[in-house]
């Protein structure tokens, strides 16, 4: 019992600092397309994921595929949406790494699932593999949360 509570615990941490990662992705993100441009930011990453260097990859195509559609459509959803799903993963990663209290958990455990929900939601609008592997991730991160948060409410109370 207690190896499972450590190898969950180490899954609980892998997925945060995932989370943390991404988070600072998609802040970066936002920030560059904030300053660069929809049109700079696609030949960067045009200029990044060309197939001559990186061969065929369906991530790079999926990569492209997108910085083509926000390059012809409006970005200003598309930026509101990296920054804040960037600095909300941030602040959740930060908080629940330093142990901010036993608010943080049920706090996070509300945006995570709020996450889940609005992509549930887009799923059932438009299909994506991305969205769906995002979403479970976030599912399974939600249910790690809830986790640690049980365990160190019952630490607390032992």
């Amino acid at each position: 019992m207690v190896k499972r509570q450590i190898l969950l615990h180490y899954a609980y941490l892998g997925a945060i600092l995932i989370k943390g990662f991404d988070g600072a992705l998609e802040t970066l993100t936002g920030i560059t397309l904030a300053i660069t441009g929809p049109q700079r930011f696609y030949g960067w990453v045009i200029r990044f994921t060309a197939p001559e260097l990186t061969g065929h990859h369906p991530a790079l195509h999926a990569i492209r595929s997108g910085a083509t559609r926000l390059a012809e459509a409006s970005h200003e959803f598309v930026l509101f949406y990296l920054l804040v799903h960037g600095f909300l993963k941030l602040g959740i990663v930060v908080a629940l790494l330093w142990r901010g209290g036993r608010l943080v958990f049920p706090i996070a455990a509300l945006i995570l699932a709020a996450f889940v929900v609005y992509m549930s939601w887009h799923l059932s609008m438009r299909w994506s593999g991305w969205v769906l592997s995002f979403a479970l991730f976030d599912l399974l991160t939600l249910a790690l949360v809830l986790n640690e948060w049980r365990n160190t409410s019952r630490n607390v109370n032992s």
